[in-house]
């Protein structure tokens, strides 16, 4: 009998990926997403339009045919990007390189928007912006499958790494900025608004990409702040949450 010879399975990353995420001490992948493919539709609709774009008029038809080499269908470097989730953090893997952000040190803003045309709506558009202590910045879109997912995740991720430090700066005394939204244990100030113990806040409501503090008998808020003006969403409901809690216990 001839021996049968297994093909290798493929490497979930790249040695750099890998070295990397050794180098941050991230443990574990957790999970991989890729960017998310174009589909026939869309890529038919881009080409034609390009094509009639060059025949009428000769930038829009290099736009959109620049629109279809960008996609990952289509384009090599563009579908290799990846978002690598590890148990301490994720590497953003691109083609100018890996970048690596660790869940207990790095900051997320995120920007979900619904979207409609003509009262019908037409998807929903994910906008995560991640930012390291030392200035390093990245972007991730819904350009990677499942947005849905890997926001959440890195949201939560972000929450379970930090939130027992936060507790334990706001214990000892300390102030925690969440953008323009000031928390200590005694309550909660915004750069416009002076400080309400957190026992007159009686409600915190999520609507329409906005956090509202509402303070008892009062009918208007207190204070309005878009969520993608909150640095950690996820870590600031819980923050406020674990507060009024023990408030109210008190």
């Amino acid at each position: 009998m001839h021996d049968v010879q297994t093909p290798p399975a493929e490497r979930p990353f790249s040695d750099g990926v890998a070295a990397l995420a050794a180098a941050e001490g991230l443990g574990g992948l957790r999970a991989t997403f890729r960017p998310k493919r174009s589909g026939f539709w869309r890529l038919l609709g881009l080409a034609v339009f390009g094509l009639f774009g060059l025949l009428a008029l000769v930038l829009p038809g290099l736009y959109f045919l620049w629109l279809l080499w960008r996609t990952p269908d289509l384009n090599r470097k563009q579908a290799a990007r990846r978002i690598h989730c590890f148990e301490h953090g994720l590497v953003l893997d691109e083609p100018s390189g890996p970048v690596a952000f660790r869940w207990d040190a790095v900051s997320v803003l995120q920007r979900i928007t619904r979207r409609y045309v003509n009262g019908v709506y037409v998807g929903t558009s994910y906008d995560y912006r991640l930012f390291r202590p030392d200035g390093t910045k990245a972007r991730l879109t819904g350009f990677y499958a499942e947005p849905e997912v890997w926001g959440a995740a890195v949201q939560h991720e972000i929450t379970r790494a930090q939130l027992a430090g936060v507790l334990d700066l706001l214990n000892g005394g300390g102030t925690v900025h969440f953008g323009d939204m000031v928390v200590n244990a005694g309550g909660v100030a915004t750069a416009n608004r002076a400080g309400v113990p957190w026992g007159e806040i009686e409600q915190v409501e999520v609507r329409r990409g906005t956090v509202a503090l509402r303070k008892a008998g009062k009918w208007m808020p207190w204070s309005n702040t878009p969520v993608h003006r909150i640095p950690n969403f996820f870590l600031f409901l819980c923050v406020v949450e674990e507060l009024r809690g023990r408030s109210a216990a008190l």
